[in-house]
């Protein structure tokens, strides 16, 4: 690789740490292409990328960006998973990693915050931004459906009554 090439990875780095709202490290020694791609295939489903680093050009693309302090994670075979969604890249390598133990989380950030593996595990169980979203629109419609079935609920035990009412006359 030449200097313009070094140069431009090094931009494309520091552009994806700056757009990122979540960046994962990780060790992948040991996995094989097939399951890089299985692990790169999650990614890209849940809008996630990862991607394999040289160590001292993310450094170098680290700098400036609020993703500096993981600095020192950068040792040995690197991968970084990294999306908008803060869960998303958190949750596909905690679960890769449960599966295959030739995938190591290092630590992580979200902006400014640096996460240590288990806090990289704890922000894995949290529910995606999707999930939240649906949960929120289930809240909020949830009133509308309570209030439609008390107001059918007096009309339909009054229905209820004269049904009653009617079979006990014509029983008379």
């Amino acid at each position: 690789m030449n200097r313009g090439e070094k140069e431009e990875v090094v931009a494309d780095l520091n552009r994806t740490f700056n757009d990122a709202a979540a960046v994962v490290v990780t060790h992948y020694r040991g996995l094989n292409v097939m399951e890089m791609s299985d692990l790169r295939g999650k990614m890209r489903e849940a809008g996630a990328n990862f991607r394999v680093t040289k160590n001292r050009l993310a450094r170098l693309a680290l700098d400036g960006t609020p993703y500096a302090p993981l600095t020192e994670m950068f040792e040995g075979p690197v991968a970084i998973a990294f999306s908008d969604d803060v869960v998303a890249p958190a949750k596909i390598c905690v679960n890769f990693a449960k599966q295959n133990d030739k995938l190591v989380v290092l630590g992580g950030a979200m902006g400014e915050t640096l996460l240590d593996a288990s806090a990289v595990k704890d922000l894995a169980s949290l529910p995606s931004l999707d999930e939240l979203r649906g949960k929120i629109v289930g809240l909020l419609n949830a009133p509308a459906t309570k209030v439609a079935g008390v107001l059918q609920a007096p009309a339909g035990q009054l229905a209820r009554v004269i049904d009653a009412h009617a079979k006990s006359s014509e029983a008379a």
